[in-house]
């Protein structure tokens, strides 16, 4: 999260996967949309809710709401991975109506909710449970980043079977472990520095940094959530002063540029989920949410061309109740500016 001199609060994310397409959609859910939890562990049918605020956000996987996003109200929150460690609430067939799956948490949230306050609490009024995902076999084990326009910003997990809710300052998030191991983490970090390492003398002889970004010496560089948390605080902390709106957008995409991840450098050896998708990254979608200026930015590994959808100009209480849809990528053929000179 980046937030720029007119008060502008974005919180940008990539979302990686290896072993095959997310097929990530852009979502636009009008204000009144009637969201579904669909069936339950034992079939019967889960919550279902009319949204208060209409949304803009990420699909993934035809799941039919998304993932990541921002409402009307600026609320934004994102899903992120967290295997081996999510541990959903007990599944209680007498309270099935009153069950989410995992998945559908932030549109939970961005559908019903406008500050991280009103977050907090309306999540002790919802069963958050594992559902098996059809793709996966099992269920997601995820946990999310939620921010206001307000500057509120928490980190939900479920933990335990228990709803643990963390506070966020730093506004940074990767996947496993759980949020409070990373801050812990940080400590080893404490040398990290934007300046460099001045010169010293030993016995008679000069020593000097051999370039620039000594003060960096030891930031981990590996692909694994631990090291890329270090990375994204290191990088959003010494972030160039930006003025707000786009020019902090683009700042946050410059940063997200440090964890595009190779498709091949993410798979596991136990992935037991493949298929024959062309992968150019792991790194499938970046995101940027704009709080203030209500606006949502991306980019794709198909297409790095930025698109935006403008929520101010999205009348979502005339939508007449449905959700438009939309492949975040079109054609999927990239955007190139073909600029050869012309005799």
């Amino acid at each position: 999260m980046l937030t720029g001199a007119d008060g502008s609060i974005i919180r940008a994310r990539t979302a990686e996967w290896g072993p095959f397409d997310l097929e990530t959609k852009i979502n636009v859910v009008p204000k009144g949309f009637v969201y579904s939890a669909g069936e339950m562990p034992d079939g019967a049918e889960g919550a279902s809710w009319t949204g208060r605020f209409g949304v803009v956000g990420i699909s993934m996987l035809d799941h039919g709401a998304p993932a990541d996003g921002i409402n009307e109200t600026g609320l934004t929150a994102g899903l992120f991975y967290l295997p081996g460690f999510t541990d959903y609430q007990e599944y209680l067939p007498e309270l099935a109506g009153n069950s989410i799956p995992g998945d559908l948490l932030a549109s939970y949230v961005l559908s019903n909710f406008e500050t991280v306050d009103e977050v907090r609490a309306g999540l002790e009024g919802i069963r958050v449970v594992g559902v098996v995902d059809e793709t996966l076999g099992f269920p997601f084990p995820l946990h999310m980043l939620v921010a206001d326009r307000l500057g509120g910003r928490i980190v939900v997990e479920y933990i335990d079977g228990e709803l643990t809710i963390f506070e966020a300052p730093l506004g940074v998030i990767t996947n496993s472990p759980t949020y409070d191991w990373h801050m812990t983490n940080l400590n080893n970090y404490v040398n990290l520095s934007a300046l460099s390492i001045p010169q010293v003398e030993a016995a008679g002889v000069t020593f000097a940094p051999l370039g620039a970004g000594s003060g960096m010496i030891g930031l981990p560089g590996d692909f694994t959530p631990p090291s890329r948390f270090v990375r994204a605080v290191a990088f959003s902390q010494t972030a160039r002063e930006t003025e707000g709106g786009y020019d902090t957008v683009r700042e946050a995409f410059r940063i997200l540029d440090n964890f595009n991840i190779p498709a091949d450098a993410a798979e596991g050896a136990d992935d037991d989920v493949q298929s024959e998708d062309l992968l150019f990254s792991a790194t499938q979608v970046t995101t940027a949410s704009d709080s203030q200026n209500l606006t949502y930015y991306y980019h794709t590994m198909y297409d790095r061309t930025v698109h935006k959808v403008d929520l101010k100009q999205i009348d979502f209480g005339a939508m007449g109740g449905e959700m438009i849809v939309f492949p975040t990528s079109g054609d999927r053929e990239p955007t190139i500016v073909d600029m050869t000179p012309t005799n």
